[in-house]
């Protein structure tokens, strides 16, 4: 089953609430089908995108929003043909599942048959069929979560909009959800916006992820862009783990307080003069651990932190602030250990 894809298209949509802005000027491409994810802190506004694209608010003037060929602007969220799945799911305690789902082809008087066969398409693939006749009060959280989804989708929406789905769900259930709803996805192809603060979360189900941050829009990329090429640094410290090491340019070289880092074109890129200081950041997993002799960097190992398939060192004296770095969990090295780091070249990260 699969519905139709459209693509969808704000311009200069910003928001302001009581006088204030909430929202910068945002405009945004999203491709039919494609499943992107509005990721950053609480009030960076993916939110309040989210409810532009909606028709839950309406942009300041000026902005505009397009379903395909079509500007939806002034339309309420009811006219736009959107399906919804909120944070809290908002299901009716008093219908039942098969209740739930139908809910929406109900108002939209669709025939008794047709929509019947509608429901039983979506519980099937929801693999809710045995829970049918059941209230909604005997569902566990992750079955809420899928009930919701297939009222969402039922209707036939153009877009889906996901508002947090997972986030009242514990860490288990939500890591097997995310992959159901993947899958899901997927198989449907249809243009999904999705909103989260999890970043693993993003990086599960997005095609293309938009960070914002107090508003603005700092970068819109692939995952694995977003993470490896971050644009800003709003961006490079918002995902993940990321070092910083501070040194003074001379050449073609960076000197650190733990060592030289020489990697061909990283002084370039950073475009400040000779003699200048500079920032340059690595991912703890671009790092290994390498005679102190011959590394880039050299420090002590300050703590130790076994997590399983892993073990998180923290090392000093390397360079200005502390090092994080990622090592093969059967390693154990006792505090105050040297240690030698070395970073592969495509692990730098130079940001202005």
């Amino acid at each position: 089953m699969r519905l139709e894809a459209v693509p969808v298209t704000l311009s200069r949509c910003a928001k302001t609430f009581r006088g204030q802005r909430v929202l910068e000027p945002v405009d945004l491409s999203i491709e039919p089908g494609e499943t992107l994810v509005l990721l950053g802190p609480s009030g960076c506004g993916k939110t309040t995108t989210l409810r532009l694209i909606a028709g839950l608010e309406k942009p300041d003037a000026g902005g505009h929003v397009r379903f395909g060929a079509d500007d939806v602007t002034a339309l309420p969220i009811e006219r736009r043909q959107v399906g919804m799945v909120f944070q809290n799911y908002a299901l009716f305690p008093n219908l039942t599942v098969r209740g739930n789902v139908g809910y929406g082809l109900r108002i939209q008087k669709v025939d008794a048959s047709a929509a019947r066969s509608r429901v039983d398409e979506l519980l099937a693939m929801t693999e809710l069929t045995a829970h049918a006749d059941k209230p909604i009060t005997e569902l566990s959280g992750g079955q809420r979560q899928r009930v919701a989804l297939a009222r969402a989708l039922a209707p036939r929406p153009r877009v889906l909009l996901l508002d947090e789905p997972l986030t009242a769900l514990d860490a288990r259930l939500r890591e097997t959800l995310r992959a159901e709803m993947n899958a899901l996805l997927r198989e449907l192809r249809v243009t999904s916006i999705y909103v989260t603060h999890d970043q693993s979360e993003a990086m599960a189900l997005a095609d293309r992820i938009v960070v914002m941050s107090a508003g603005r829009i700092e970068q819109c990329g692939t995952p694995r862009e977003i993470y490896y090429r971050p644009a800003t640094r709003a961006v490079a410290q918002f995902i993940g783990t990321l070092n910083r090491v501070a040194a003074e340019c001379r050449d073609d070289a960076l000197i650190a307080s733990g060592g030289t880092i020489d990697v061909k074109g990283l002084v370039a890129q950073l475009r400040v003069p000779n003699g200048a200081r500079a920032e340059v950041f690595f991912r703890p997993e671009d790092a290994e651990l390498v005679n102190p002799e011959s590394a880039q960097l050299r420090g002590t190992v300050e703590s130790a932190v076994f997590l399983g398939e892993r073990t998180r060192l923290k090392i000093r004296d390397a360079a200005a602030d502390a090092l994080i770095v990622d090592v093969p969990g059967r390693v154990e090295l006792a505090q105050g250990t040297m240690v030698g780091i070395s970073v592969r070249d495509e692990g730098w990260v130079a940001l202005h």
